[in-house]
């Protein structure tokens, strides 16, 4: 008896094991059962097994694309753990984000409300919780509202353009040294960076009402959180794929992940602010302000719920705008053309409005605007968009059928990059956004900002940003490429977002006659 009670264990375990490989064997046969066209997935991994090691996110979604986007209106695939079907159709996309977004208004991410308050932010929520946040904040990103906030992204940009004169003065020395003992030197300034420490400022001001100084100091507490926040993840690759496919079982478990001093820091310097300014009976015209009245109404927000939306708004806004405005740039040393013709677009817009940057000067930088929205297309900071089926769809005209909690995935990057909506689409050419030619273009074909009611809900705040920081830099220096700088630039394979392998180097001439 003693002998049978040491086996029974081992064998439960061995058919526990086998039912779940049973399992996930017919699992990973979901889209051949179904008849839809798809690749064969790896057993754990699906159809990402080379993300991180040798391809960068949006790799396996270009080559899927390309290789079916005549054959179905989708195809399925394998997020890992979960089942998707990523979409090829453009009218097929209108309808997931426009049309039937009813049937498709949630996201599927994970985040856990209880144990990991900031993660349930506006981005990630779902359902009734997710449509009364958009309801709260959406009268915080008005037009009047961005107006307001104006001022301090001018200020913070004219510290930049301060901060850059002083980089250009020490490399013009460093030349200096350089011909008199006859060497050359091979690098720039590695701008990304830099970029990324004024977008951070910008933030910290905008959102959190605090003068965060990354500007001068690269190494304070706001510019070191921003950077763990993209390098440093709390859990491997596994436990991210788990939670994501059984978010229910995760949050039972606790599951954070949000590093833990991230979470703190974010939520003692919401508690402090809201503290100073309630004492104080302080108004600022920014976002925290804004949240904080929400807070004091009927039905309001916590002070966890307004630090997961302001650590959104901070997450989301210094690293896709600064890393937009090096692509930028980087496009622009490149193409000197473009450059010249930028720079003399906004010395003339400047020159109406008596040299002062006002709001209404972003309306007549049309040029600009051109090229904010061409560099938005060549790099898709975010190289897909997901949402999730809440009921069975049938795919119209189609047989297919999209059973309820399915992921939808829509590749924008292949999009950006498909040749037969945007020729030649490696060529850096802001004239695709002339009004002409976006009229000639199905209105899915420009998605960096995703589209419908479940949009970017700060990308007028994210574009004002990027528009300010690049019309002043360009206003007051020149840029070229340094010999250190690849092109094609690499792209890092083990990054979520679009990020450059080894930064972005450039060289920077002061503009003669640019005052501040």
């Amino acid at each position: 008896m003693a002998f049978m009670s040491l086996w029974i264990p081992l064998y439960l375990l061995i058919a526990a094991t086998t039912l779940l490989v049973v399992w996930w064997r017919k699992r990973l046969n979901y889209w051949m059962d179904r008849g839809v066209v798809h690749e064969k997935p790896s057993m754990f991994y699906g159809n990402l097994a080379g993300v991180g090691k040798t391809q960068t996110l949006r790799d396996p979604f270009q080559q899927f694309y390309e290789k079916y986007k005549h054959v179905a209106p989708f195809g399925g695939f394998y997020l890992s753990m979960r089942v998707a079907a990523v979409i090829f159709d453009l009218d097929l996309v209108k309808h997931v984000l426009v049309k039937d977004f009813a049937n498709f208004s949630n996201r599927g991410n994970y985040y856990n409300a209880k144990d990991d308050p900031i993660s349930a932010h506006v981005f990630n929520l779902d359902g009734v919780s997710w449509r009364n946040m958009r309801t709260k904040l959406t009268p915080t990103f008005t037009s009047s509202k961005m107006k307001f906030m104006f001022p301090t992204i001018v200020e913070v940009a004219n510290e930049f353009v301060k901060v850059m004169q002083k980089e250009s003065e020490r490399l013009q020395a460093a030349k200096k040294v350089e011909y008199s003992s006859q060497t050359t030197t091979t690098e720039g300034i590695e701008i990304r960076e830099l970029l990324a420490r004024f977008t951070t400022d910008v933030i910290g001001s905008c959102a959190f009402g605090l003068d965060c100084n990354s500007l001068q100091d690269p190494d304070t507490k706001f510019r070191a959180m921003g950077k763990k926040i993209f390098t440093q993840r709390r859990h491997g690759r596994f436990v991210f794929a788990f939670v994501q496919a059984y978010p229910q079982l995760a949050r039972k478990l606790g599951i954070k992940m949000t590093p833990e001093d991230v979470s703190e820091f974010f939520l003692k310097v919401v508690h402090d602010t809201a503290a100073y300014r309630e004492k104080s009976d302080i108004e600022r015209n920014d976002f925290m302000n804004l949240l904080l009245e929400l807070k004091n109404q009927e039905d309001g927000l916590s002070l966890e719920e307004i630090t997961a939306q302001a650590f959104v708004f901070f997450i989301a806004g210094f690293e896709t705008s600064s890393s937009t405005m090096a692509f930028a740039l980087y496009e622009l040393a490149l193409n000197q053309n473009i450059q010249a013709r930028a720079r003399e677009e906004i010395d003339v817009v400047l020159g109406r409005f008596d040299g002062k940057f006002t709001y209404e000067c972003l309306r007549d930088m049309h040029y600009m605007e051109q090229i904010f929205c061409e560099t938005l297309r060549k790099y898709s900071i975010a190289s897909i968009t997901m949402r999730k089926t809440l009921n069975d769809y049938q795919v119209p005209n189609s047989k297919y059928v999209l059973e309820k909690g399915l992921i939808i995935v829509i590749p924008i990057d292949a999009i950006h990059r498909d040749p037969e909506i945007y020729p030649e689409p490696e060529r850096f050419d802001p004239t695709r956004f002339e009004p002409e030619a976006v009229a000639k273009r199905h209105p899915m074909s420009w998605l960096p900002f995703g589209e419908g009611p479940r949009n970017c809900i700060g990308l007028r705040f994210g574009k004002m940003q990027a528009m300010v920081g690049l019309a002043l830099l360009l206003k007051h220096f020149k840029f070229t490429l340094a010999s250190n700088t690849k092109v094609p630039l690499e792209i890092k394979k083990d990054s979520f977002v679009l990020t450059s392998k080894d930064g972005i180097h450039l060289h920077i001439e002061p503009i003669v006659n640019a005052s501040v």
